[in-house]
């Protein structure tokens, strides 16, 4: 698609809206053009933030069905930020194959208080504009509007702190971002759920994450930073030395502030993959250096089913977590199969009913899209799911993910259309179950442009998550690929990465002095 922007540089923003309604377009600037985009990276950085969204680029395999380009019909888009006297409006021009579509949206001049509002606003209205003018060419929009980000229901969340009420809030995605109502409604749920742990969540609370890169294999969507245990066992041992270091140091951080812990969540890769030795150990590394007594949930990802042990539970249960993920992702065998897992269906139901023995709370994955499934196995799947009663379930749309094996051999997964039909039965079989959704996000590069929502029962959902999502307090991050985020009471966000894989965190142990260091120069701001 031919760009052209006036008045303005807000490049990623006008990449971002343009990706998610016209997927299979690519963006072409002029060189002088392209050269003054590159010169503002700050609109890059506003629009990551935008009400409190880290922005993502979202595909939507609906939409790029939808409009799948005549290699011979040129699109071209002109944006335009013209400031007035009272307002700053937003005008977009769309034209293709001599068809025409103009959209436009403005804000108040007055409301550009700082640099970061200015840019916030400025690339909302540029989006508002483009979708607009986009809408002529799409024969059905896609369910997320003209929203990019991966936190909508910050905007729910901000309209209900205002004093909005649920339907109020609603309205404000649905009429001025162009959300699908059932979207609207479950980030007005999200954003309730966020808002009620919030009151619960003091200035000096953190969460500490431990990230366990480490999987009995590689599934074919996976691109996360993680070592098959199979190919790096040797690397366990330095691994465990290095973080129960890294644990010593951030107890000390913790104490030194008076810091209190609320929640604890071993995550990875897959924790139960380890040898149960080295789970032990770290686990209780965590129990004598933290103080814990303010800890209002433990979490450990058992994800794959094929690595839970009764021993493995033993050691989880006496270390003091009281809640456990088993995440079959699908119920079909030949899903299963077809994603790289060597576990069966039979083994899901099995490690569950282990899980239920010894009194875990349990939180259950699937996924929406994977290849070999369909709407009619993934209803399967989910009722299967249903049937084990947990307390949360997380529905994931599939992320096609590059570096995955599914990308890298080009497998065939369900469109848009389909996943859409899996998503909607999860939601009317989950409301009907009593559950709601409590946080929910988006990712680039999943099918039809979808989210990935956690439901649960009342009074069941996981602080970590919501903290985690919605920043509501810092999460000390520890373990291969840990990402630290120190929020301050002001909302500044500062983000500390550890290093990513097995054998690279291992190496550069050194720099975790130089991380706690900056914990500590961030800590007093806290209090």
């Amino acid at each position: 698609m031919k760009l052209n922007l006036i008045g303005h540089s807000y490049k990623y923003a006008v990449e971002q809206i343009m990706l998610a309604l016209f997927p299979g377009e690519r963006p072409e600037y002029e060189d002088s053009q392209r050269l003054t985009a590159q010169a503002t990276p700050h609109a890059q950085t506003a629009a990551q933030h935008e009400q409190g969204i880290s922005a993502q680029a979202a595909p939507h395999a609906q939409t790029a069905q939808a409009h799948e380009q005549d290699p011979a019909s040129a699109i071209s888009a002109k944006s335009v930020l013209v400031h007035g006297g009272t307002y700053v409006q937003a005008i977009t021009t769309i034209e293709r194959s001599g068809e025409k579509s103009r959209g436009t949206a403005r804000v108040n001049r007055s409301k550009l208080t700082d640099r970061l509002m200015t840019d916030r606003l400025l690339q909302r209205i540029v989006k508002q504009s483009f979708f607009r003018a986009a809408v002529t060419f799409i024969s059905e929009p896609p369910v997320w509007g003209a929203l990019t980000g991966i936190r909508p229901a910050k905007i729910a969340e901000n309209a209900l702190l205002s004093g909005a009420s649920r339907k109020a809030a609603a309205r404000v995605l649905v009429n001025e971002y162009y959300v699908s109502p059932e979207r609207a409604h479950m980030c007005v749920d999200a954003a309730q759920s966020a808002l009620a742990i919030k009151e619960t969540v003091e200035v000096n609370d953190v969460a500490v994450y431990i990230g366990i890169p480490f999987c009995p294999t590689r599934c074919a969507y996976c691109s996360f930073v993680s070592n098959s245990v199979e190919k790096s066992f040797t690397l366990i041992e330095p691994f465990t030395e290095t973080l129960l270091y890294e644990i010593s140091e951030a107890a000390k951080a913790v104490r030194e502030y008076g810091l209190r812990v609320i929640s604890v969540y071993i995550g990875g890769g897959t924790p139960t993959s380890l040898p149960d030795a080295n789970l032990e150990i770290i686990m209780r590394a965590v129990n004598d250096s933290f103080d814990l007594s303010s800890v209002r949930e433990y979490t450990v990802e058992a994800g794959r089913p094929d690595t839970i042990t009764r021993g493995k539970l033993e050691i989880i249960r006496t270390m003091g977590a009281g809640r456990v993920c088993v995440n079959p992702q699908s119920m079909s065998a030949e899903v299963l199969l077809a994603i790289g897992r060597k576990h069966t269906p039979e083994h899901v139901i099995d490690a569950v009913n282990e899980v239920r023995r010894f009194g875990f709370t349990l939180n259950m994955d699937v996924i929406a899209g994977l290849p070999e499934d369909s709407p009619g196995g993934f209803a399967f799947t989910l009722d299967t799911v249903l049937g084990c009663c947990p307390e949360n379930v997380t529905v994931h749309t599939l992320s096609k993910k590059k570096g995955s094996r599914l990308m890298l051999d080009g497998t065939e997964t369900p469109d848009g259309v389909a996943v859409a039909r899996m998503l909607g039965y999860a939601s009317d079989k989950l409301r009907s179950r009593n559950y709601a959704p409590y946080y929910l996000y988006r990712q680039k590069f999943t099918s039809g442009g979808f989210e990935n929502t956690g439901w649960s029962l009342p009074g069941c959902e996981c602080i970590y998550n919501v903290c985690m999502m919605e920043e509501l307090c810092t999460v000390i991050s520890l373990g291969g690929g840990g990402v630290t985020k120190l929020v301050t009471p002001g909302g500044r966000i500062e983000r500390i990465f550890n290093a990513k894989y097995p054998r690279e965190y291992i190496m550069h142990s050194d720099k975790v002095k130089d991380k706690f260091k900056r914990i500590r120069e961030i800590a007093p701001v806290r209090m």
